[in-house]
């Protein structure tokens, strides 16, 4: 793993985000908003909820569903936006096909009714969300999902790696069209997902015989290729672009070596604690390279931060990036007993501000700056019971109204 230099030192300056668009950064509130997929199969209840909860300041979004199946998921979910390159599904996952199938079609439908039932739900309620947030899967993730004709996967090949992000990039503008006519006025959020891209990095990604590993992309690569797609993104529409680098809480049809807890990848594979660190060391790499391509905000996960982590983010924030917080964890007790039906196995609230404020004030960060943080839960809640989603969603907002009053105390 790096080692954690000293603050300001060793990492190449952030690059200033194109737009100040990132709305905490405009509000004297720490926000919150969720991450990832929600858990159950109706559209119209989640979507009640997730413009019900994160109410102005907070960010509400398009809930995603991946409980309903096939075309629901994160990948198919992302894939029904390609332009030209249509996909279904094999045994082993998403598969580029050369014309429309079932599977892609109803990826397609998925994402229409989730759009139309959003018109639908704020439309009878009347709600104008001010801001509004939709996540897709990065260019990385995707490659890393999806296969090629022949089997393996795309993140192999250096040209179907360049056709997915361009791919991607051209469907944000009918994409963000759609939005926008759902939610007339409001200021789009586009978060990228990307939970692979340490193992992309690191070449810790197996290829589809499970007997190698893939090649690792390379960082100069990476930058131009996230740097690409935010430009995409403001021109399709989108206000404020905020690269994802925690776990969205599904498997997204991978497993890395490090996740891997058997032998049978064979012997070119390194094993599961060399992949660990080679990992580690790659996601700092990961991070540094999302605070240099003009995102507004990134999101990680608190757990994963370490003293170089903070440093690089404190750099960032004072350069008036957004920084999205992954605080609340999932429950520890099984979702249908009392306790976790109270919120009780939680942390508390108290106890979360702190694994914020000890490494802020340690940095010397100003308290002014709270405003640029959103909170959000560790991962995406698709894996997790309703009652513990609400629970979760719930403690986030409790975190940003407290250190809301620490800033404006």
């Amino acid at each position: 793993m790096n080692p954690s230099p000293a603050r300001g030192a060793g990492h190449a300056p952030v690059a200033e985000p194109a737009m100040a668009a990132e709305p905490a950064a405009a509000q004297p509130e720490t926000t919150a908003t969720s991450l990832g997929g929600w858990p159950g199969t109706d559209p119209v209840e989640a979507t009640k909820i997730s413009l019900g909860l994160f109410t102005d300041p907070h960010l509400p979004s398009l809930p995603d569903l991946p409980a309903r199946g096939v075309g629901s998921d994160a990948i198919g979910r992302t894939a029904a936006l390609l332009v030209e390159l249509p996909v279904d599904v094999q045994p082993y996952g998403w598969r580029f096909v050369d014309r429309p199938g079932l599977d892609h079609r109803r990826a397609v439908s998925a994402l229409s009714t989730d759009i139309n039932v959003l018109a639908d739900v704020a439309g009878a309620a009347d709600i104008a969300p001010a801001t509004f947030k939709v996540h897709v899967a990065g260019p990385v993730t995707l490659a890393a999902a999806i296969h090629l004709h022949y089997g393996e996967r795309a993140l192999r090949d250096h040209g179907a790696r360049r056709d997915v992000a361009q791919s991607l990039a051209a469907g944000l503008a009918n994409h963000a069209r759609r939005l926008a006519a759902a939610v007339p006025g409001a200021a789009l959020t586009l978060q990228i997902d990307e939970p692979h891209v340490a193992a992309a990095l690191a070449g810790t990604i197996p290829t589809a015989s499970g007997y190698r590993t893939l090649r690792s992309i390379p960082a100069a690569e990476l930058r131009h290729t996230w740097t690409e797609l935010v430009t995409a993104a403001r021109a399709a529409g989108f206000a404020s672009v905020a690269l994802n680098l925690a776990d969205t809480g599904e498997g997204l049809g991978l497993d890395t070596v490090a996740e891997s807890t058997t032998t049978g990848l064979g012997s070119a594979a390194t094993s599961s604690t060399e992949s660990r660190a080679a990992e580690a060391g790659a996601w700092c790499t990961a991070l540094e390279t999302a605070l240099e391509c003009g995102i507004d905000a990134v999101a990680v996960p608190l757990r994963r931060l370490d003293t170089g982590h903070w440093e690089q983010l404190a750099g960032a924030i004072e350069s008036g990036l957004g920084v999205w917080a992954g605080t609340v964890p999932p429950n520890t007790v099984k979702a249908n007993t009392v306790a976790a039906r109270a919120g009780l196995a939680l942390p508390s609230y108290s106890v979360l501000v702190e694994r914020i404020m000890r490494p802020w004030r340690g940095l010397g960060l100003a308290e002014a700056s709270l405003n640029q943080l959103r909170i959000t839960p560790e991962r995406g809640l698709a894996g997790v019971s309703p009652q513990e989603a609400r629970a979760m969603v719930q403690r986030t907002l409790e975190v940003a109204e407290e250190l809301t009053t620490i800033r404006n105390a």
